[in-house]
This record gives C-alpha cells, structure tokens and sequence, in this order.
C-alpha cells in the first residue's frame, strides 16, 4: 500500500478543502493518505512517502510562504525524495490571480529533489496541477479527487 503524504497550508480553508478531496482520492485509490498543515510536516514525513502532494495558496503568483519554509527546510534531505512522485493544487482570489505559477513554484522545488512531478489528471485548464478561484466548487474537488488517485494509482504501479 503506498503512502501518499497530502500537505497544505489554508488560511480561510479554502485550501484545506482541496486537501481533504486530494486525500480522498487517494484512500479511493488504495492508498495509505497521510493529511497534515505544512507547518506539522516533518522531514520524516517527506522520506517515508512514496507520493507527495502539496496544496498552498497562490500569493502575488508563487506558493505560501509557509510551503517554501518546508523546502527551505528540506535541503539536508535532498537527493532522498529522489523518484518519489509529486504533485501540486492551489486556490487564489481571482482566475488571474498567478494560479499557474504558483503551481510551477512547487514543482521547481521536487523537481530540484529529483522528484516525478504529475499536472492537472482531468485537463481541467490547470495544465500543472489542480487550481480553484476561491471555495472549490464541485469540478475542482473532482479534480482533486482524481489527483490524489493518479498519485496513489501510479506509486502503486511504482512499488510493484
């Protein structure tokens, strides 16, 4: 059974609904979802997963300043979330709020630990990941949903 750490950081919990759905579909999937805030995320946490998904804000066009503290944090673990599978989600303000390069903020960062990145699983427009306007409505919580299956449904074809 993979094990699919689903981290966040929400300030009005717009956020954290998207977390809640990511992880969702990855217990769907099989998979052992871990849901944690960011700033509760250990470097443990990040090592003992085979999947990594992280959800954050979009501010002024990049992620959370409490997302990139746990990157910062996590140089004296790089080249250990090597082949790890990762993926990202955010929510902002406004459909031109930077939601797309606050997607890419995050995926630089696993891509700089060697990670797999995955985008948008249903081309919802997010292209890089799963993005919402404000509260989620019903087709970006089913595209969460379907984010945190295809990470748990592909660590599981990795781990066999």
């Amino acid at each position: 059974m993979p094990r699919i750490l689903v981290a966040y950081y929400s300030r009005t919990g717009n956020t954290a609904k998207m977390a809640d759905a990511v992880a969702s579909g990855a217990r769907s999937s099989g998979a052992d979802a871990v849901l944690k805030k960011v700033e509760d995320v250990v470097l443990e946490d990040l090592k003992s997963s085979d999947g990594i998904i992280l959800g954050s804000p979009t501010y002024y066009g990049q992620m959370a300043s409490e997302v990139k503290k746990l990157f910062d944090g996590s140089s004296n673990i790089r080249g250990q979330l090597e082949n790890k599978l990762g993926a990202a989600f955010t929510s902002s303000g406004s459909p031109a709020g930077g939601n797309q390069t606050a997607l890419l903020s995050i995926l630089e960062c696993m891509l700089i630990h060697g990670m797999i990145v995955l985008g948008d699983p249903m081309e919802t427009g997010g292209h890089y990941g799963v993005a919402a306007v404000g509260e989620p409505n019903a087709e970006a919580l089913k595209a969460c949903r379907a984010l945190g299956a295809r990470v748990a449904g592909l660590a599981a074809k990795f781990q066999a």
